[in-house]
This record gives structure tokens, C-alpha cells and sequence, in this order.
């Protein structure tokens, strides 16, 4: 099992999620657990497609959090 960074954003709606390392894997949601729950689907989704398409599962990036001054 890997784990994916997964960047939350809000907006006027409701929130938005991305993968960086799984480009096209997004949810949307009005509350941010429910943003969660459908980017959770929406990765699962997303891996189990690429292995059944043979896509190699790339490599979760390192990442790290800055704090501005």
C-alpha cells in the first residue's frame, strides 16, 4: 500500500482535492471530510485502473512542510 500526498483547497463551494503524483485524480465536496471520503474513492478508483490498464504505479514524492516567517 502507498501513501499519496493529497492537497485540499477551499474555494467559494465547497473544497477540492488533488494527487500531484496521480495526474487526473480529483474530487470536489462541500464539507472537507466529504471531500476526503470521495478523493479516497477517487484514488482507489484511479490505481486500480492503472494496473488493470499495466500502468506502473509511480512512487509516492517526498515531501516536505514549510513554515513562512
Amino acid at each position: 500500500m502507498n501513501t499519496f500526498l493529497v492537497l485540499f483547497e477551499k474555494s467559494s463551494t465547497g473544497y477540492g482535492a488533488y494527487a500531484p503524483d496521480l495526474p487526473g485524480c480529483v474530487a470536489t465536496g462541500r464539507t472537507l471530510e466529504e471531500t476526503r471520503t470521495r478523493m479516497a474513492k477517487a484514488m482507489e478508483m484511479h490505481l486500480s485502473a492503472m494496473r488493470e490498464d499495466g500502468d506502473p504505479i509511480p512512487e509516492p514524492s517526498h515531501f516536505e512542510l514549510v513554515e513562512a516567517l
